[in-house]
This record gives structure tokens, sequence and C-alpha cells, in this order.
């Protein structure tokens, strides 16, 4: 940033309020040996986004109280990621405040923002850092201009120091005494100077969460957890396949007439029932009896999409090769997974005959706000969206599915409720990360890679939550030529190729569309899937030249911070050493979000590992150690990034091991997480260890940037444990299933009555 000036402005008013209006970050250029670049080299969908947030940044405004303290609402959502720490660091750094004095709230939803409230792509920070660095700078710079004014002093000779202004002579100011006096009655254009990053004492040191507390003694607001007037509990009955609806209820009346039921209603989504608690709603839908219209997906099974994808993938398209050169074709199948979080789709929603009022987690406010406005017939100006803090999202809450339904329920109910879904209504009906198939194809001659195509076929992600529009405006920028579906656009900007493997070619074809299979954008989108396909290839391309994994990458990396991340990794995982038989190493990087990140993984493949019995668990290879580098560029929370990889960590293993949903007859089998075969505490890594390395680049995105090359690095490991390359992923998605299906009609399971032994 150096100490280029950036304008911003004080809004008038009686209170300091300072906005910013400031230019795109950039992140410094590397030279390519041999490959061209792919088109996220030139413009990713960081770039993309931030593009699409700046004609709004000066809508941004931290204020400053009398009190001493200040405050920024964020229009992003926090769902346990740990952006309001990271966005209250940058303030506190930038205003000289100490932290504990800045309160970062979440903002309503805010149309006038545009695409400046929609939080994917692990785009926030960068996005954000700069308008909210000049907007406390500003804030700051009108609290010294105040002070200099009462202390007859100039502002170059005065200091600041945590919430306080020393003059010259000495004499300390508090902000909060100035605020008033550096208040403007009309709003103002200023320039203003960032702190140089040199002199940084927040930003860059490791920070606990600022809602850690709150979360651990169950202090933290959850949408389940407010209390609004008259709003009951109310869940929907839902149908047996995926997409279904229903037709009649046939027992309403004996259901109304249970203990605290006040309400059963067809919805599109199935038969809502409200009743005084949850456990009273749970009954309820056990005793309906609905005759149900058939889904969107009748009779499709894994095989029947699998056979889908395959008939729709595209050519390879091998360019004229000299004579000599060899080609090695491969395959892979990545299955259906839920995108499930730990917090059950909820909402609140009290929705009268003019106007609606929300209350819910979501990641694309604005778009939830419009939706619910159309589906119920009234102005967008009458629909107060509220977004309140989520227990995970994983991208899922990019999609506001539950708080579209409770404005729904509420209407049909005429009153309010406190929606939430049963634990077995999202691995079924909620959204998952569609089946997809990658197809790859590589040229050499001799130990020079000539071409590397990769065709990547799935089911539809469906992106109209906003994200679309969002890229749609900045469309002009991209450097993809032709007419590119938004899909296509979203993969060729977060696509790179890390090596210099000669002519690249790399594309996405998907097939059905995302209305026969509720999908979403799962936590990392592509990468996860691209990467393992292509961190398997490259072992084994290395395996055929006769070399060292490790080796072969680092002699092939274009970029030097890719090549830092993997040194370190390869040193304090210290890789190559003796394994025992039926145990390996596995390496693998990945690079986006304007990072890098590398991962060595070890494990244990032997029979009295993979066949050892927990009690319902799942069990099979183990990873035992895992050792992790990320160069994110420069560090907010050192903190917050190493949690954040090792969630993503956690992500990697599962996809690659034993994370996945079973399509039969046109539904899914999995309900409830005691189904899904996510990584628990019986299959993680003994040892996890992290390395967060900064760097002069701009900070980039952490939410995602754990999981790719943790995927790739367990995948690569089991094939190098095993002695043979895996089809598809999970590797144990054709085992015998480990748990006994839950029934589909009724559609939950009974609620738990001792309390104590179970839990759905």
């Amino acid at each position: 940033m150096g100490r280029r000036k950036f304008l911003g402005y004080l809004i008038g008013g009686t209170g300091l309020v300072a906005a910013a209006n400031a230019g795109l970050l950039s992140s410094p250029g590397e030279a390519n040996a041999l490959t061209a670049p792919v088109p996220a080299d030139l413009l990713d969908l960081n770039d993309v986004l931030t593009a699409a947030a700046l004609p709004t940044s000066q809508l941004i405004k931290v204020e400053v109280h009398e009190d001493g303290t200040a405050s920024f609402e964020l229009p992003r959502a926090e769902v346990g990621q740990g952006i309001t720490t990271s966005i209250a660091m940058i303030i506190a750094e930038e205003l000289d405040l100490p932290l504990e004095k800045v309160r970062v709230t979440l903002a309503p939803a805010r149309p006038e923002l545009l695409f400046n409230q929609l939080t994917g792509g692990s785009n926030t920070i960068f996005a954000m850092y700069t308008p909210v660095r000049v907007a406390a700078a500003l804030a700051k710079l009108a609290l010294l201009e105040a002070a200099a004014a009462l202390l007859g002093d100039a502002v170059e000779h005065l200091t600041t120091r945590a919430g306080e202004i020393i003059g010259s002579t000495g004499r300390v100011l508090p902000y909060g005494e100035l605020v008033p006096k550096a208040a403007v009655p009309t709003t103002t254009a200023r320039e203003v100077q960032l702190k140089p990053e040199s002199e940084f004492r927040v930003v860059g040191t490791p920070q606990n969460r600022k809602d850690a507390y709150a979360a651990v003694t169950g202090q933290k607001q959850f949408a389940m957890d407010l209390e609004v007037d008259g709003a009951l509990p109310a869940m929907v009955c839902r149908p047996p396949t995926i997409g279904g609806s229903a037709a009649s209820v046939l027992n309403s009346a004996e259901v109304k007439a249970m203990n605290g039921v006040t309400h059963v209603e067809i919805v599109p989504s199935g038969v809502a029932v409200r009743a005084h608690t949850f456990g009273q709603c749970i009954d309820a839908i056990r005793a309906l009896r609905v005759q149900w219209k058939p889904g969107t997906a009748e009779g499709a099974s894994d095989d029947s999409i699998r056979a889908e994808i395959k008939s729709a993938e595209l050519p390879m398209v091998v360019p004229h090769l000299p004579v000599l050169a060899e080609t090695m074709d491969f395959d892979f199948t990545f299955y259906f997974r839920s995108g499930s979080p730990l917090e059950p789709n909820s909402a609140v929603a009290d929705v009268r005959e003019d106007r609606a009022t929300i209350w819910a987690s979501a990641k694309s406010p604005i778009a939830a706000k419009q939706e619910i406005a159309a589906t119920l017939g009234i102005p967008s100006g009458k629909v107060t969206f509220n977004v309140v803090e989520g227990g995970g999202s994983f991208g899922r809450k990019l999609f506001f599915d539950g708080a579209l339904e409770a404005a729904i329920v509420s209407r049909a109910c005429r009153a309010p409720v406190r929606l939430m879904w049963h634990r077995a209504d999202e691995p079924r009906q909620g959204r998952s990360h569609p089946m997809v198939t990658a197809r790859i194809r590589v040229a050499h001659l001799g130990e020079q890679v000539l071409g590397f195509e990769h065709r990547h076929t799935g089911v539809a992600v469906d992106f109209t939550h906003g994200l679309g529009e969002a890229i749609t405006a900045t469309a002009g920028k991209l450097p993809i030529a032709g007419n590119l579906s938004l899909a296509e656009t979203i993969f060729e900007t977060t696509q790179f190729m890390p090596y210099d493997f000669g002519v690249i070619n790399q594309k996405l074809m998907e097939t059905g569309a995302h209305d026969r299979f509720p999908t979403s954008a799962v936590r990392n989108v592509y990468s996860p899937d691209v990467r393992a396909a292509n961190e398997l290839v490259v072992d084994q391309i290395a395996k055929k030249l006769g070399k060292d994994p490790y080796e072969f990458r680092l002699a092939y990396l274009r970029k030097e911070r890719v090549k830092r991340v993997l040194q370190k990794v390869a040193e304090a995982g210290e890789w190559g050493r003796p394994m025992p038989p039926g145990t390996a190493q596995g390496i693998a990087i990945h690079e986006e979000y304007k990072g890098a990140s590398a991962c060595l993984v070890e494990i244990d493949c032997r029979p009295e590992t993979v066949n050892r019995v927990v009690r319902d668990a799942v069990t099979g290879p183990l990873v035992t150690k895992v050792t992790f580098a990320v160069d994110p560029g420069l560090v907010i929370n050192p903190k917050g990034v190493e949690a954040q990889m090792q969630g993503g960590i956690s992500d990697g293993i599962a996809l690659a091991l034993t994370n996945s949903s079973h399509l039969t007859d046109g539904r899914f089998l999995e309900a409830s997480w005691d189904n899904s075969a996510y990584t628990r505490q019986w299959n993680t890594p003994r040892e996890m260890e992290v390395f967060v390395l900064p760097s002069d680049n701009p900070p980039g995105g952490a939410g995602e940037a754990g999981v790719a090359s943790a995927f790739a690095a367990t995948a690569c490991a089991y094939t190098r444990a095993v002695g043979k390359l895996p089809q598809y992923f999970p590797i144990n998605h054709h085992d015998p299933l480990h748990f006994e299906p839950k029934s589909f009609i009724p559609p939950v399971p009974a609620s738990p009555t001792d309390g104590l032994d179970h839990t759905y």
C-alpha cells in the first residue's frame, strides 16, 4: 500500500462517521516460464467480487462514539469463520484503539449495497481490507484535527495511543471527548493516508475470537435463540423423494387436535406444522398421513446419474504432438455430498398482510429479501431481513431456503413462526455438492510435459443466490473470450494451473438442471475435486518418469510462493522418511484466494488399522499426521487462519476417505449426522501442525483455503500406501452402508425420551 493517499468521506451529522472510496488491491505478478497464463492468473474470482463491491464501498461506515468506542456494521455473514474479529482488528489498528473497544455487528439486508453484501469465495477480508482501513483512518484524522484545534497544536505534532491523543505538551484527550468536535455538519470528501504496515501492532498478532466466550458459555445468539413475540416452533413434513410435494393431507383434523399443535398447512416443500414445542412438531409430523406427488429425481441412482454425466463429457482435444510423445489418461468420479452445516436451516418469520420481518443467517441477504418479497407479493421495501450469526455454512447459507420457507409458513399460518429443519431434512432434501467426473489426459515427451487436459463434468451447481449478478456486473473485466455460462466463468476464475505443463486446457461441462437436484456451492466449490484429480495425476507422471513426487513438483511449479509452502511442509513433515509397509506419505499443493497452500499427509492403511472397531464409528484408513503450510498474504489474525486450516484439513480428509451421500430410487439414504461419515475424533490425525507464512501480498482468503490441498494430499497418500490409484471418492463409497437408513415415511425419527443416550 505504501503511503498512497485514499479518498474518503466524513458523513454529515452530530456524530463522527467516516466512509471510504477505495481502489482495488492487486497482487504482484510472477513470470511464467513456459505455460501461458490461465484466466485465473489474470483475474480471479476474488478480483471479480471485489470489483462488483467497489462502487458502494463509500456506504460502509466506521463510527466513533462519545464513550470512546467504535462500531461497524459488517455487510457480510459471520458463520464461525471469525471475520468479525478480523475486521475489528483492522479498525483497532488503524484507529489506534484497544481491540475490546471495537464492536462489530452484522448489517441487515441493505439493497443499496448492491453486490457489497455477499459472503462467498473467501472474499471478505480481501474486498474489505482497504475500505475499512480508509474509513477508520479518516475517523482518526478527524479526531486529530479536532484535538489540534483544542490544543493549539499542529496535527503532525500529535500522537495517538489506545484511544487517546497526546499533545506536544503531554496533555491527553480521550477520543470520546473529541467526537462532538470532530463531527461535520455536511458530508465532506477528504484525503487520508493509511498507517504503514511496518507500524502495525494489532494486525498480524494472534488474537482470540471476540465471540469465543459467548459461544462456549452459551450466550451467543443464533436464530433459534431469538425471542420474537408470538413466534412458535414450526417444522415441515418433507416428501420421501427429492423434490416431491404434497397432494393432500389425509388426517389433517386428527393432527390439528394433537397436544400443542396450532396449524397444519400444505406448503410447496411439504406440510408445515406449527406447535408450542419442537417436540410436538416432531410428533405431529410423524402422525401425518400425506399423499405425495412424484419428486424431481424419481428413480435416479448413483449409477444412472454417473452414466448421464459420462455421456455428457466433452472430448479431449490433443494438439499435434511429436512422433515420440506419449499420452496418459485418467478417469475419476466424485460422488454427491451433503452441504449440511452443524446448525440446521432455521429462521424466524413474522409475515403480516403488508409487511414481513425475517431473522436468519444469510450470506446473500439482499437476494433473500428480494425473493421473499416477490414470493409474498409485497414490495421489497416492506421486507426487513435481519442477519443473525450462523453456526457454520460451508457455502450452504449462500442460499436462504430456510428464511424463504419460514416466510411462506408464517403466511400460511397467519402467525409468526420459529422454523427449524430437522436434522434428517438437510441430507435428504437440502442442498448437495453435485456428483462430478474428472477426465485428464497428459502428453509428455521424455521428462517434458507438453500438455495437460482436464474435463470436469457434473450435475449443475445452482448459483442463483446473487453471486451470478455480481459476476454479470463485472463481466467486461473478465479475461475470458466467448459466451461462457455463469458456472464456467466461476470455474475459469478459480482454477489455477500451478505447474509448467505446456498447453493447459481445463473445461467445465454441467448437465442437468439444478431444479432436479437442489445443489449449492459447497465449501471450496470446484477446487477440492479438481485439485485431488490433478495432484493424483502429478504423482502418476512423476512415477512414470521415475521422479520423487516432491522433487517433481518443485521442478515444475511456476510461482515462488507455492514453492515456498511446499518446501516448508516437506522439511517440517520430513518428506521421504522411511515408512512401514501399508503406510505412506502424500504431498499436494493448491493455489487460490490470493494465496497458496501445501499439505503433507501420513496415512495408515494396514489391516489392523483399517479394520479397527470403534463403537458407532466409520473407521477405515487413518490419517495419522498432517503438516500444513499456507501463505495467505498479509495475515490479519494468525490464530484465526490456523483454525480455518484445521477445519479445512478435516474437510479434506472426509472428502477423500468417508463422506458422501448415496442416491437410490430418487432419494438420498443419509439422514442426520449419525449417518454422515464426516471426519470424527476416531479419524482425526494424532498430529497436526499448521504453519502460517505471511508474505508481502495483500490479505487473501482463508475460509476455504485448507480443503483442496488436504483432500489431494490424503488421496495421494492413500494411493501410495495401497499401491493402486482410486477411481472414485470417497474411497469407501461402494462399501456396505455403515448405517441402517432411517424411514422416509415418516421422514423424521421419534424424539429421544431419555435425553442422554440418543441425539438426532
